[in-house]
């Protein structure tokens, strides 16, 4: 397949520039409606501002007032909740992260609640947007496409962490060979949020580096310590403890929506395929995803390595929601790196922009037609990667010759 020398007809520099402008507009609009109609920490629909921020800054405060092991008890949690925003009708958004989470939700439960939430989302959109700076340098159009792409809108109206969960793997991924300790501390923090750590060991393996892979284990035990010393075993237990429940009532019922959630396990759900086949579909998924990034980790350039560790990761997990693809737009940024470095294949632009627009409407179109608009970008964006690993890395033909020639070179990094 040729490299295109002419730019795509329908993507170009000033379309992009437009639309992110438009969103960009939105957002801050919105945004600012949302604030402006709040009555104290909830908004004119009666949901708490931040909506998921509900459930972080609750289990702070209740860690920080020595009940961290209830922060997992959704009953207790629920009822901590109408407290904090002064509403018994207030929607209930349950606490369902490891342990180490909950550093961060205490915190920011110092600062009232409000507050939290800007600096939450403040902090995190910066580290995100510091790595797409870091990607593609220089590039002013590049950081308005960031700070404009729709999911920044779906991220900061749900008060979640995707920004710190992109930014945290991206950075692991561009640092792995350079700073491999650095690296394996950024890639280690993930345990915060393990369903996305799934293909860390196998990336990491892929390049052979040890000190990335001792320094992330080391990362993971010290942040499971550090609860323990904080907290005692007692919020691994409940945490651990509720685990069958999350599974039961969020994973396999839907209980958040079907077209929230964009994994391929959600996609069988909602075609009205059964609980073992959703897993069945999921674990093949999952198996190509990760096979697929770790052959890209093996040859890929840097950029390439990123794309496909950032698209693959929404593959890997049956709990993925559209505010998690701020991932596919960090990778879409690894991407277009590349591209500026060694020039566009076929169909390269367009499949980019629709994974760029795609969470703006992904959810009202998955609920209307039940077709699956953000699983499909972070398919087409890891084929992508993919495909510049096969055409122009040679990832295939490589790995195939002189296996004892790659694993000198690998044990080199």
């Amino acid at each position: 397949m040729a490299i295109v020398s002419s730019p795509d007809p329908f993507v170009t520099r000033a379309r992009v520039r437009l639309t992110a402008i438009l969103v960009l507009a939105a957002t801050v609009i919105g945004l600012l409606y949302l604030f402006a109609t709040a009555h104290g920490t909830v908004d004119s629909l009666g949901r708490p501002l931040g909506t998921d921020f509900s459930n972080v800054w609750t289990a702070g405060q209740m860690a920080d007032h020595g009940r961290a092991a209830l922060a997992w008890d959704w009953p207790t949690h629920y009822e901590v909740q109408k407290q904090v925003h002064h509403d018994p009708a207030i929607p209930f958004y349950g606490w369902h992260y490891p342990p180490p989470f909950l550093i961060i939700a205490t915190l920011l439960a110092q600062f009232p609640y409000v507050a939290a939430l800007l600096i939450w989302q403040g902090l995190t959109l910066m580290l995100a947007l510091a790595l797409v700076r870091r990607i593609l340098p220089g590039d002013r159009d590049a950081m308005l496409a960031a700070l404009g792409a729709p999911v920044v809108l779906v991220c900061l109206g749900h008060g979640q962490n995707a920004f710190l969960t992109a930014s945290l793997l991206g950075a692991g991924m561009l640092l792995l060979d350079r700073r491999p300790w650095i690296a394996g501390m950024l890639l280690g923090a993930l345990v915060y949020k393990p369903q996305f750590a799934v293909l860390i060991p196998v990336l990491i393996l892929a390049r052979g580096n040890i000190r990335a892979f001792a320094s992330a284990g080391l990362t993971v035990a010290a942040l499971c310590l550090v609860t323990i010393a904080i907290w005692g075993w007692p919020v691994w237990q409940a945490f651990i403890e509720s685990l069958p429940l999350t599974r039961h009532i969020i994973i396999e019922a839907g209980a958040t929506g079907w077209e929230k959630i964009q994994s391929p396990f959600s996609a069988i759900r909602q075609w009205g395929g059964s609980i073992p086949l959703a897993y069945g579909v999921q674990g093949i998924v999952t198996a190509i995803a990760i096979a697929a990034a770790g052959l890209a980790a093996r040859r890929g350039s840097m950029e390439v390595r990123g794309a496909a560790a950032l698209s693959a990761a929404l593959l890997c997990t049956p709990y993925v929601l559209d505010y998690d693809f701020v991932l596919l737009g960090v990778a879409i940024a690894f991407m277009v790196a590349d591209m500026r470095k060694r020039g566009a294949l076929a169909w390269e632009p367009t499949w980019l922009a629709y994974a760029w627009i795609a969470p703006l409407f992904g959810r009202s179109l998955s609920e209307l037609t039940h077709v699956p608009v953000n699983l499909i970008a972070a398919i087409a964006v890891l084929a992508l990667a993919m495909r510049r690993a096969i055409l122009l890395d040679g990832a295939l033909r490589q790995v195939r010759s002189s296996p004892c020639r790659h694993s000198h070179a690998a044990s080199g990094h």
